[in-house]
């Protein structure tokens, strides 16, 4: 069996896999494990999900990216928005790229569905290489708002707009 990263949309029939890797990735950490898990899991239920993506490898998953619907004005008029949360990798395999993978995959999938910009509220050393930037998100009003809460257009040569505001699918409000 070939050691090769298979990326693939995720299926219902993924749903326990996606859970167990969400729970691992985030055991331990700051946020919790179960609030991450039960995000995806309210996303999910509630149709928000834009992009799910699973990675594979030996025929496991091994990592999982959701980016989901977000209502966003921006100048006065509604843009097509997608926040991504969360990005799980289980920790054996953690900093091996998959994340990296993940992100870039489903970055693509917003593009191909005509997705104008995405927000992330993550690790300011970390989401920029992807095009991320806290200057673009600043510009949008959103109770994430700070050096954490970062935006990127998903058409690297479309102007930035002037502001907005920013809100996160219903799920995230929901959180305790």
């Amino acid at each position: 069996m070939s050691d090769r990263l298979v990326i693939r949309p995720a299926t219902a029939a993924d749903a326990e896999a996606i859970d167990s890797v969400v729970r691992a990735a985030f055991a331990g950490t700051d946020f919790g494990h179960q609030g991450e898990a039960e995000l995806v899991r309210m996303i999910e239920a509630d149709g928000d999900a834009l992009v799910s993506l699973v990675a594979e490898r030996h025929g496991l998953i091994v990592g999982h990216v959701l980016f989901s619907y977000m209502n966003v004005e921006a100048d006065g008029a509604p843009l097509s928005a997608a926040g991504l949360a969360p990005v799980s990798v289980v920790p054996e395999v953690q900093g091996q790229g998959i994340g990296d993978a993940l992100i870039r995959a489903g970055l693509d999938s917003l593009r191909e569905q005509g997705v104008a910009i995405s927000f992330v509220l993550g690790h300011e050393n970390y989401y920029p290489r992807f095009g991320y930037s806290p200057v673009l998100a600043a510009r949008f009003a959103s109770p994430f708002a700070g050096p954490h809460f970062m935006a990127m257009m998903l058409d690297s040569g479309a102007p930035w707009p002037l502001g907005g505001r920013a809100d996160y699918a219903p799920a995230f409000g929901r959180m305790g």
